[in-house]
């Protein structure tokens, strides 16, 4: 049977990674987005291009009817979710006594609670199957805290407690929960970064230099393919954190 995946967060480079790496794999690819239709788009043709198949659906994850809608959506198009990627996220820099509640809020419902509502919504027909995998994306600043990035280490870390506490309750139903947690890759995200910060990252990391959002997505297929890996938070990070 052809998996049906659901990439949140499909525009940005990690996301567009998977979702061509799981295309590839002759997967049915639903790809989210929330404001960057152009980018998603020309994903999906890709896919389409290389004999598989995808569509495109927008939503604000943050909003439950919307995590609702884009479930709705992609079960008409192609069945039931039955590979959950949960990529979607944002930053916030800066000084953490300079932060308000709203941009801590902010950082806390797109980085968590969106992945709350979806993996809630993935698990009822996951679980009448007895049969399905959640991949979440955390970051090695969820396992190591990040100065001026408290907001984000601190969502990133509850990313894995949560995959861990699911990964137990839903192993009975035949569900393997995983994580992902990217080191310094070459993104949009961290695109904003000087040159001299780039540099220092990569001065930190033991094998010097930055990594690609198509090793984040091998790790994601990986992950998919071993049917008895559960509760992992694996490490792409050339070493930075150990």
């Amino acid at each position: 049977m052809r998996e049906n995946v659901l990439v949140t967060g499909a525009s940005g480079g990690i996301g567009r990674a998977i979702a061509l790496a799981f295309g590839a794999r002759d997967c049915k690819v639903v790809l989210h987005y929330n404001s960057n239709r152009e980018s998603v788009i020309g994903t999906a043709g890709l896919i389409a291009d290389r004999g598989g198949s995808a569509e495109v659906f927008q939503a604000d994850l943050t909003v439950e009817s919307q995590v609702e809608q884009i479930f709705t959506e992609g079960e008409k198009a192609f069945g039931p979710v039955t590979v959950l990627v949960n990529n979607a996220g944002i930053s916030w820099q800066g000084l953490f006594t300079d932060m308000t509640l709203s941009d801590w809020q902010r950082v806390m419902d797109v980085n968590l609670t969106s992945m709350f509502l979806c993996c809630r919504r993935a698990l009822g027909p996951m679980i009448r199957r007895k049969a399905g995998c959640i991949i979440n994306i955390s970051s090695m600043w969820g396992q190591q805290g990040a100065a001026c990035e408290a907001a984000y280490s601190a969502s990133k870390a509850a990313v894995i407690g949560l995959t861990q506490a699911l990964a137990r309750e839903e192993g009975p139903s035949g569900i393997r929960v995983n994580c992902i947690a990217p080191g310094v890759i070459d993104t949009p995200m961290n695109g904003r970064l000087s040159p001299e910060d780039m540099e220092a990252l990569r001065d930190d990391t033991p094998l010097m230099r930055i990594g690609s959002p198509e090793e984040v997505a091998k790790a994601a297929v990986f992950l998919w393919e071993n049917s008895f890996i559960t509760g992992q938070t694996l490490g792409v990070n050339g070493g930075f954190v150990m």
